[in-house]
């Protein structure tokens, strides 16, 4: 089994979060530990870096939110081999919610992924339309799900282990 690196938004997920229900339940899944309330780009960076360093093998990343950005702009800057990157509720940061402590992880490099990829989106984001996630997806060389009405596909969404996104995942690591 790949070993897996969880990737929160900002805040965290919580214990109601698919992410921390996945990780409870799964001792290849590690989170990586930025400062999480108010998300600081640099360490973020060095964060994802650091948990991709100490990996036993390229790990599959598995994104929420704010850092499906940051894996857009780490995999341009490091060369540290990844198996795969699960990429759910991608923000835009042009939406009216979108945070200005996010802004560092705004300016959204071009080009695509160096790695496989889905992107995982809702159509009812309140922080990215199913649209944006689609023009991220093209952008990054990803697969796209559609999952239908699930908000930002957090633990308000009401997914509790959302077995239907671990199977997702799965998907995509039987591919790379």
């Amino acid at each position: 089994m790949p070993h897996f690196i969880i990737l929160p938004g900002s805040g965290g997920s919580g214990p109601a979060h698919w992410q921390s229900r996945w990780e409870d339940a799964n001792p290849a899944m590690r989170r990586f530990r930025p400062s999480w309330d108010l998300p600081d780009f640099t360490d973020w960076l060095a964060a994802l870096e650091a948990a991709v360093i100490a990996a036993p093998e390229p790990p599959v990343l598995v994104a929420h939110s704010l850092s499906c950005l940051l894996i857009a702009h780490w995999q341009k800057i490091s060369q540290r081999p990844v198996k795969a990157a699960f990429l759910v509720g991608v923000p835009d940061p042009a939406s009216a919610v979108f945070p200005e402590y996010g802004m560092a992880f705004a300016k959204i490099p071009e080009g695509k992924l160096r790695f496989a990829s889905l992107v995982v989106t809702s159509t009812n984001d309140p922080y990215g339309s199913a649209e944006y996630a689609e023009a991220r997806a093209t952008q990054w060389g990803s697969r796209l799900a559609v999952i239908g009405p699930f908000g930002h596909i957090n633990a308000e969404s009401g997914l509790g282990d959302w077995p239907e996104g671990f199977a997702l995942l799965d998907g995509l690591v039987s591919e790379a």
